[in-house]
């Protein structure tokens, strides 16, 4: 472990809106001495956007909350499909698979590496995965690369060649979604079913994984554009090439264990139970058919806690408690409980603009989505808030500017039409009574 870093203070100034509104909150807090911050009204009018979602067929469960920078639950609500769930309870110590909010604590480990200079941004990813120093590219049999193609032409993309990749491809492609890795539902047939034969997530550990991904072709040249797949997969078995030790290993000593976070890890605790896998793709909620979650192809991982494959992209379960204390540590400018992770010019380099950077929408920081004023203009939210979400319906932001953060849990699979929006809706109510708050 590195040594202690300097301890930091947190900024002293707040915002107008923090000075002017301090209350007790609503709800019983984590710690035992409430901080001031935001107040929400109406907090019935959330609950029945909420409810909206849950009692109109959409989804088996919606559990959202909200905490301050220090933890206090500024607002905290569940819903639960009895049709689906029965007379099941969920709560913020429920504990659900969170498959690509593991990135950004993946991310965070790399980063916290680079401060160390155990790695560097443009380590080749080769100098601890030799095995993918010569990965090809596939092309079409006239040479064009295929990410040139949109959705109306994937029938011109099939046959496929593969060519040398003409760059070094480096960690700073793998944070950025450059490096060319991708999931089994490009579109593109005969890609997705090399990677849906590998069956990649059924590896016993990272090295078999590793030898299986060996054998695919890369969607593009490493550095030459942005495809979102197992890039950060990838970024977790190069930290665990260059520390010698498995990536469970380096959440644990590095953000859990110092940070005092309960509720995030690899592998389900023991007699802890997972809500079903549901799909609502036939516009009706059922439980989701055996390979129907195509991400990989046939497979999805498992959460057993002897398995020895840790998916730095996908892999991770929490409850919603112990993630919006991860997140709470990026609010907190890379500190949480007295531990510090990352330093505060790390957090500012890990939500600046990296990808989508001429966006009208907001831009990529290192897989954080940074929304752009459209969000306040259409009702659903606010300029500035790092966000993010994952495979099955889970959802979580930061809003640096109102020093809170919020998380959304469910397991959904192909969500009915009349269930699409939700995390607009519920975070559109919930910034309507802030910005009324604040005009006051």
């Amino acid at each position: 472990m590195k040594p202690k870093k300097s301890h930091i203070h947190f900024r002293l100034t707040f915002l107008f809106l923090n000075m002017i509104v301090i209350s007790l909150f609503y709800f019983s807090c984590k710690k035992d001495q409430p901080a001031p911050g935001i107040v929400l009204p109406n907090h019935s009018a959330i609950d029945s956007t909420i409810n909206f979602f849950v009692q109109n067929g959409s989804y088996p469960f919606l559990y959202a909350r909200l905490e301050n920078k220090n933890g206090s639950v500024i607002y905290e609500h569940s819903a639960v499909n009895s049709n689906i769930l029965g007379d099941q309870k969920i709560d913020g110590d429920s504990w659900v698979r969170i498959w690509s909010m593991s990135k950004i604590i993946t991310i965070s480990v790399v980063l916290d590496l680079i401060e160390e200079g155990i790695l560097k941004f443009n380590d080749p990813v080769s100098k601890f995965i030799p095995e993918f120093k010569n990965l090809e590219v596939a092309v079409t049999t006239e040479g064009k690369p295929i990410t040139d193609f949109s959705s109306k032409d994937l029938d011109k993309v099939c046959p496929l060649k593969f060519v040398p990749n003409d760059s070094v491809m480096t960690i700073l492609h793998l944070l950025n979604h450059k490096a060319g890795f991708y999931y089994a539902v490009t579109g593109y047939e005969c890609l997705d079913s090399m990677l849906a034969e590998q069956n990649v997530p059924t590896s016993i550990n990272t090295q078999e994984m590793i030898d299986r991904m060996a054998k695919l072709p890369l969607i593009h040249h490493s550095g030459s554009g942005y495809f979102y797949g197992t890039n950060t997969t990838v970024l977790g078995f190069v930290a665990e090439r260059a520390t010698k030790k498995s990536l469970k290993e380096l959440v644990a000593e590095r953000v859990t264990e110092p940070m005092n976070i309960k509720g995030l890890q690899y592998g389900l605790p023991t007699q802890a139970k997972l809500p079903p896998t549901v799909s609502g793709k036939d516009s009706i909620l059922r439980m989701a058919h055996a390979g129907e979650l195509d991400i990989f192809g046939p497979n999805v991982p498992d959460y057993k806690p002897d398995h020895e494959l840790f998916l730095g992209g996908e892999g991770m379960v929490a409850t919603a408690d112990g993630y919006t204390d991860f997140i709470r540590m990026l609010l907190n400018r890379g500190e949480l409980n007295g531990h510090r992770l990352l330093e505060e010019s790390t957090i500012e380099d890990l939500h600046s603009p990296h990808t989508f950077i001429d966006n009208k929408y907001g831009h990529n920081g290192y897989n954080l989505w940074v929304s752009g004023d459209s969000m306040r203009l259409k009702g659903i939210g606010d300029a500035g808030l790092w966000i993010g979400g994952g495979y099955e319906g889970t959802h979580f932001w930061v809003d640096p500017k109102r020093e809170f953060v919020g998380v959304i849990m469910t397991q959904m699979f192909g969500v009915p039409r009349r269930g699409q929006g939700r995390d607009d809706k519920i975070r559109g109510e919930i910034y309507r009574q802030l910005f009324a708050l604040e005009k006051k």
